[in-house]
């Protein structure tokens, strides 16, 4: 190859390779915004979930003291039977 040959190959070549690196920061660009999107997303799922568990928290604390409660009056309607039928 002569000299002439040898610039143009080398121009071509720079300007492949010119364009395979912007190529590589335009899918760098996309895959960067995918991840955002996904952790956005993954945020978004995990706070409603936070939300959801800590309802549940609540409603069975609340379902814990109900039952305690009916428990209770349970216990002194027996000891009411037992006085009645005691005193009988």
């Amino acid at each position: 190859m002569n000299g002439s040959a040898d610039i143009q190959y080398l121009q071509k070549r720079i300007q492949e390779l010119e364009e395979k690196v912007e190529q590589l920061r335009l899918s760098r660009r996309v895959l960067m915004n995918l991840i955002e999107k996904i952790e956005k997303d993954k945020t978004g799922f995990v706070s409603k979930l936070e939300k959801e568990n800590r309802k549940l928290h609540k409603d069975n604390y609340r379902y814990a003291k109900s039952l305690l409660k009916q428990n209770r009056r349970i216990v002194e309607l027996q000891n009411r039977l037992e006085d009645l039928f005691t005193e009988m």
